[in-house]
């Protein structure tokens, strides 16, 4: 049974993204980009503490023929993991808590821009943040073991605050 956890930012978080990032891109050869996304990377923002990385890379055949070096160093392959065109892997500690999810996009996919529009929405916005990482806080009190609950009260908050972001982002971020 997997727990919910939302800890308050902690200062971390950025140098274990550096270090996941190292290591995938050794691991995965020519990257276009490494982004650090998800919650661990707006500060101040509470989170589930584990670290997003969103890689970006020119083809998703040579992310599947080096999968095996990313299985090497921990992580799970899991393809697609229901989004198409999105490689997906996670790496979990000794006492299987997950610490680091790998989405690995093809350069420029409206994906890569939908997640790090987000990201920067949240960064450039501490008021929305801070409701964000009230709301998953208070959400994780309430569903300590039901990630599917947790996933459903995020919902409509984050598809707002996407909306809301992609407009900011086509709108020259004003």
């Amino acid at each position: 049974m997997r727990r919910v956890i939302v800890l308050p930012h902690d200062e971390t978080w950025a140098a274990r993204f550096s270090e996941a990032a190292h290591e995938v891109a050794d691991a995965l050869g020519a990257v276009v980009a490494i982004h650090h996304c998800g919650s661990t990377a707006v500060p101040g923002l509470a989170a589930k503490p584990i670290i997003d990385l969103l890689v970006e890379v020119h083809r998703l055949d040579a992310v599947d023929e080096r999968a095996g070096a990313l299985v090497e160093l921990g992580y799970e392959a899991l393809g697609e993991y229901g989004l198409p065109r999105r490689r997906f892997f996670r790496r979990a500690d000794a006492a299987g808590e997950r610490t680091h999810h790998v989405h690995v996009w093809p350069a420029g996919d409206a994906e890569v821009l939908r997640h790090l529009v987000f990201r920067d929405y949240l960064l450039a916005r501490p008021d929305v943040a801070r409701s964000y990482g009230d709301l998953k806080t208070d959400l994780a009190r309430r569903h300590p073991t039901d990630v599917e609950a947790y996933m459903d009260g995020k919902d409509a908050f984050v598809k707002d605050t996407t909306a809301a972001a992609l407009a900011w982002h086509a709108d020259g971020r004003r």
